[in-house]
């Protein structure tokens, strides 16, 4: 049975920074396009970043770019999102998505076979 775990999301002031985690039980992830959608409440879920199965494509929403990483650890079946910078803004829930379409110009959750519960970030002003 597939499990996707989102982890590291907190509360943090304005200006900080987080790394999330996302791991998988009953697959490996490397095999995937991996990626990190958030919703916020009253928004609709948005892309955040993705990375391909090779690491040779990644995707930023323009609102995080220069700001999040997106990154691998294939030994340790895990994605990670480092944040740094955070605003107000990026307050929301974080969720990891597997077999998504990851492009460099867009990401596409229609083809997910896989989410992860999600993970709460909260930053404060």
């Amino acid at each position: 049975q597939v499990q996707v775990v989102e982890s590291g999301g907190d509360l943090v002031q304005a200006g900080g920074s987080l790394r999330l985690s996302c791991t998988a039980s009953g697959l490996t992830l490397a095999k995937y396009p991996v990626g990190w959608f958030r919703q916020a409440p009253g928004k609709e879920r948005e892309g955040v970043s993705c990375v391909d199965y090779s690491m040779t494509t990644t995707y930023y929403s323009p609102s995080v770019k220069g700001r999040f990483t997106i990154s691998r650890d294939n030994t340790n079946n895990t994605v990670y999102l480092q944040m740094n910078s955070l605003k107000p803004e990026d307050t929301a829930m974080y969720y990891c998505a597997v077999d998504i379409l990851c492009l460099s110009t867009r990401m596409v959750e229609t083809t997910t076979k896989y989410w992860g519960q999600g993970t709460q970030v909260t930053v404060s002003s």
